[in-house]
């Protein structure tokens, strides 16, 4: 097992996730089998009950594992399911070690960050990187970790100490560190600054750990003698320090990694069984990159949610719609709209708001709402769903965005003024969202409908079932507390509100859709954490076909290339070496 650690250096947020997702795209393409680690040093259990704002989304896994966003790009980068033990915090490697104390296993010893906490890391990761995360099974031969934080942070530094004592123990033919660290160009010189990459590969050194490549993150391409200066002052090979500028596309990221010999440079330094022949994997996110460069047409959809002040509170969401504009060769335009300032009462405290953010719903293609927990700001939603199914928008709800939906057509349509989710009002009359009766309110993390469920379709006709490619179910991640009430399905049903996907219990609401609307869609599950991008999630992929106009000219074809199909048949799977043909997006034209 090859061991690739990637630390950060200056700023936190300096892009180490999307180096680590492309240094590991680059190792597939080369055929090798290729797992992720992300490790954060706080000391939450997992990353459920942090707020969108702290942290950005919350990313869920097949086995409900709630994680770092981090995880999202590895998944996406590399096409592999990872386990929640794939992200690793302070809290349970603590929560294990005191486990076992409690248990007695280390009787008579008293129990220390080293070697107690260290050793408990390392075999963590040695452990989790031997589990399969591709469709074929076969084990990892490549894992990345990427650890969270700074250098020189006082959470991180038990971290750092298991990688000083791990290098020894795997030997240095098998362990690889990169150094991410951050090349400050100030508009007043607009000369680019070694100094902050020099301390912090010093305080590296000083904790024991030496860096093999330096990535040097820019805001322009590195002059040679910067490159040089890096070189001499931080001991290493001038190919060595590898420039990461800013570029118009992340999926450029492992294009630039490439150019600069990292490949060759691991076969050297990790003795890696790589054949030197073409990499199709590589040419064909060149050719997405190229593509998404030369977009002309633009469609514009309107997220209305309450954490629209950071886009990484919605970074999943965000990527799926990406992917599926690029499938249509659209550009995307996503309006920000805190759905607050769509409501009555920011009229009179906030007329310009207000104002604003109405003109941004009415002037957008599409609507969507996505997933969210509180009450503040539903009423807001409940108007721009309102609007959108009034006007015959494009509409999707995700989650909260679904509920919300069904709030809306009982109040609106079938008449019960006071329709509510007991989330929100736990008097209403007209229960038409209910909290799920195995939810256990006594405790907050974890405690939710988590991970991947199947959910099978009810009717041949949908719309929904076509853009699966007719499939009869789906297997999709969900993350919910509450639930359509089953009880009043009828109601609904004779509206013209179907149901057209439930459980396989039949008990649980998973899909609507409204007849005689364009495209009026609502899931309970999160399809954007399975979107790819070469395989964009069907429901957004329907968003923006509709949005474009191009919708059912698509499903009169006969949706004879399924979204989830865009590969060829022979590479159906996720192995490295099946050979990728052409990416045969949707000819929409």
């Amino acid at each position: 097992m090859k061991y690739i650690l990637v630390t950060g250096g200056v700023i936190s947020g300096i892009g180490k996730g999307i180096i680590a997702s492309s240094v590991g795209t680059i190792l597939k393409s080369c055929g090798l089998h290729v797992t992720a680690i992300k490790i954060d040093p706080y000391i939450n259990i997992d990353a459920g009950t942090f707020s969108p704002y702290e942290h950005g989304e919350v990313f869920v896994l097949d086995d409900g594992g709630e994680v770092d966003l981090d995880l999202g790009n590895y998944e996406r980068f590399l096409d592999i399911r990872l386990t929640r033990d794939n992200n690793l915090t302070t809290g349970k490697i603590y929560q294990s070690v005191i486990n076992k104390e409690r248990r007695g296993d280390y009787l008579g010893k008293t129990v220390q960050v080293v070697p107690h906490i260290t050793d408990a890391i390392q075999e963590w990761v040695m452990r989790q990187a031997k589990v399969s995360v591709d469709d074929d099974g076969i084990e990892p031969e490549v894992c990345v970790i990427e650890l969270g934080g700074t250098v020189g942070d006082i959470e991180s530094m038990p971290f750092i100490e298991a990688f000083r004592q791990f290098q020894f123990k795997v030997k240095r033919e098998n362990f690889c560190n990169i150094h991410v660290s951050l090349v400050p160009q100030p508009n007043s010189t607009g000369e680019q600054k070694t100094k902050p990459t020099q301390n912090s590969v010093r305080e590296l050194r000083g904790l024991g750990l030496s860096p093999d490549l330096i990535v040097c993150r820019c805001s322009t391409p590195l002059d040679t003698a910067v490159k040089e200066k890096i070189s001499m002052f931080c001991h290493v090979e001038p190919e060595q320090v590898i420039c990461i500028h800013d570029v118009s596309s992340i999926y450029r990221v492992p294009l630039l990694l490439e150019d600069q010999g990292m490949v060759d440079y691991f076969c050297r330094r990790l003795n890696l069984p790589i054949e030197m022949r073409p990499r199709k994997m590589l040419t064909k996110w060149k050719e997405m990159s190229d593509r998404s460069d030369r977009l002309l047409e633009q469609t514009s959809i309107a997220l209305v949610g309450k954490y629209t002040k950071l886009s990484d509170s919605y970074a999943s969401v965000i990527k799926a719609l990406e992917h599926s504009a690029l499938a249509i060769n659209y550009k995307l335009e996503v309006k920000y709209i805190d759905s607050a300032d769509l409501e009555p009462a920011a009229l009179q405290e906030e007329p310009v708001k207000y104002h604003e953010a109405w003109q941004k719903l009415c002037s957008a293609d599409g609507v969507l709402v996505p997933g969210g927990f509180g009450v503040r700001g539903t009423e807001g939603k409940i108007q721009a769903i309102n609007w959108a199914r009034r006007q015959k928008k494009p509409f999707l709800g995700v989650c909260l965005g679904m509920q919300l939906a069904v709030c809306e057509f009982a109040r609106n349509v079938l008449g019960w003024e006071d329709s509510n989710s007991t989330e929100f009002d736990p008097e209403t009359k007209h229960p038409v969202v209910i909290e799920m009766p195995e939810h256990n309110p006594g405790q907050m993390g974890g405690t939710m409908r988590l991970g991947k469920r199947r959910t099978l379709f009810k009717s041949t006709s949908g719309v929904l079932r076509k853009l699966y490619g007719d499939a009869e179910y789906v297997d999709e991640r969900h993350r919910h507390r509450f639930e359509v009430n089953p009880e009043l399905k009828q109601h609904f049903e004779d509206g013209g509100f179907r149901f057209v996907g439930q459980d396989l219990e039949g008990e649980r609401m998973e899909i609507i859709e409204l007849e005689d609307h364009p495209y009026f869609v609502g899931v309970q599950y999160h399809p954007e954490f399975t979107s790819r991008p070469i395989k964009p999630s069907p429901p957004y992929f329907g968003l923006l076909l509709a949005a474009s106009g191009k919708l059912q000219n698509y499903l009169q074809k006969g949706c004879r290339l399924s979204p989830r199909d865009t590969y060829s048949d022979r590479s159906g799977s996720s192995s490295p070496d099946s050979e990728i043909s052409e990416i045969k997006f949707p000819s929409l034209s």
